[in-house]
């Protein structure tokens, strides 16, 4: 995998972002525990977002069950608040942290402080930036993931099979397709994008796939904070601008289901109607209400990574740190954080279409029929 630029627009993406809006600290907040391990702060980033509860949930279970007392918070995507929160589990006397961040890039200090009072800080899917406090970081392949989510749009296109091979006989196109990607605030952005783009580029220079917007670049298809109703709006303002024509929307690029609800409410308003001219939209998370809209047909896949298996492994860290042990890791050279590069552990993700929503979501005990519906 070529990842060369991804340092490099980690960098430009963020001295291109400003501050979110403070906001007094609090909200959000769940104690927990009864164990006599310590107390581990785990600070998530809103609950605005069906899989950070997923996250939240799993790993004050897990951490629970292997002793420890727990300190969730959500921080409802206020730095400010996530700031004080985190200050609020040093003071408390948490001996270790798992951190989402908000924005990785706005918790330095308070993570510095942590570590000179010894508290082990283990960054949770999210990387943190540019300190040396962290000592760990639990994650999904997030490279792959953005190639799942271009693969799995080649695919719904017919162009390839959804492990990126090409389809003999497959249609020549040209094939109309919008890009969208995550907050510049939040690293995995550009590693989803980077990954993405090294699939769809060689289709975009060979005339199959065409950008009519001409937005290609990071900085113009981000969605701060992953908001849907931004994605939506943008979304709108692209229908209204390049296929008020008659010129259809193949396909969209989407790197989240709440991105992806949002594309599709904004092609419901402008008259696109399910079937067989309907976009082929990607997505991630495997969240439930996106699911449904896979097997109805609204969207095309999910990449599904299952967050239980990731709170195991960042328990599975903070345990061993703090047992004076060295973690399980199976990367030491892709997540440079600008002062460092951290240690860590990549698991892998899955693309879910409609076909295998069974196999990989039901059997696995993820969502049930009856959710599914």
């Amino acid at each position: 995998m070529k990842k060369k630029s991804i340092l490099a627009a980690v960098a430009a993406g963020a001295l291109t972002l400003g501050l979110a809006a403070c906001s007094p600290a609090g909200g959000g907040g769940e104690g927990g525990g009864g164990g006599g391990g310590g107390l581990v702060g785990v600070a998530m980033p809103t609950k605005s977002s069906e899989r950070w509860i997923q996250d939240g949930e799993a790993l004050k279970n897990q951490l629970e069950d292997a002793g420890y007392d727990v300190d969730l918070q959500y921080a409802e995507d206020d730095i400010a608040t996530q700031v004080s929160q985190i200050e609020n589990m040093v003071t408390k006397g948490a001996v270790a942290l798992i951190v989402a961040a908000i924005d990785g890039t706005t918790l330095t200090s308070v993570l510095e402080d942590a570590a000179a009072g010894d508290v082990a800080v283990i960054a949770y899917d999210r990387l943190l930036r540019d300190t040396e406090a962290v000592s760990y970081y639990a994650t999904f392949d997030n490279f792959l993931v953005g190639q799942q989510q271009a693969w799995s749009v080649l695919n719904g296109l017919g162009l390839t099979e959804l492990d990126g091979t090409p389809i003999d006989g497959a249609p020549a196109g040209p094939f109309n397709i919008e890009l969208f990607a995550g907050s510049l605030d939040d690293n995995n952005a550009f590693f989803f994008f980077e990954g993405a783009m090294e699939e769809l580029q060689p289709f975009i220079d060979a005339g199959t796939l065409v950008v009519k917007s001409g937005q290609t670049d990071i900085e113009q298809v981000a969605t701060l904070r992953w908001d849907g109703e931004t994605a939506q709006s943008r979304m709108e303002d692209i229908l209204t601008a390049n296929y008020s024509g008659g010129d259809q929307v193949d396909a969209v690029l989407s790197p989240y289901d709440g991105i992806s609800r949002g594309i599709i409410s904004a092609l419901e308003g402008s008259g696109y109607t399910t079937g067989e001219e309907w976009p082929i939209i990607s997505g991630q998370d495997a969240e439930l209400d996106s699911v449904k809209a896979i097997n109805s047909g609204e969207q095309y896949a999910t990449i599904f990574k299952d967050t239980r298996d990731l709170a195991e492994k960042a328990v599975e860290m903070t345990v061993a740190v703090l047992e004076g042990e060295e973690p399980e890791v199976n990367n030491t050279e892709d997540y440079d954080n600008g002062v460092k590069v951290v240690p860590s552990f990549l698991l892998d993700p899955v693309i879910v279409v409609q076909d295998n929503i069974t196999s990989e979501l039901v059997d696995s005990g993820y969502w049930t029929e009856e959710e599914i519906g």
